[in-house]
């Protein structure tokens, strides 16, 4: 058995996988085609941070549910930037003063990791 870690859309998972004893064909017969796993596209790429501007990080692994804020919205403390769903709980993540939202750096829907940029604030 060997023990490896394989990240599936940002999330780690730890496998053990078994190796199958390699038989030969029988004779006369030509090996399978081994079958060839298709390209998957990689993801656009997503709005940089403003410089000088306020990063708000994901404090914790998990997708994003809903998107409460758009680019060049003002919010006040405490209001909704977005919703963050983790361990099957929906946690919101708040603006922590008053402020312009500066760039939204997620979509609904991306899963995010621990420190991911989330929203900057200008």
């Amino acid at each position: 058995m060997k023990h490896l870690k394989v990240t599936v859309n940002g999330t780690v998972y730890d496998v053990q996988v078994e190796e199958a004893a390699a038989t030969a064909p029988p004779a006369g017969t030509a090996p399978a085609a081994s079958p060839v796993p298709a390209a998957v596209p990689a993801p656009a790429p997503k709005a940089a941070a403003p410089a000088g501007g306020e990063t708000i990080a994901s404090p914790m692994p998990g997708t994003i549910v809903r998107v409460a804020v758009k680019a060049g919205q003002s919010v006040k403390k405490d209001d909704v930037l977005l919703v963050l769903e983790a361990m099957k709980m929906e946690n919101e993540i708040v603006s922590p003063h008053d402020a312009t939202v500066a760039a939204v750096l997620v979509d609904k829907g991306d899963a995010v990791n621990a420190g991911t940029p989330l929203v900057s604030l200008g």
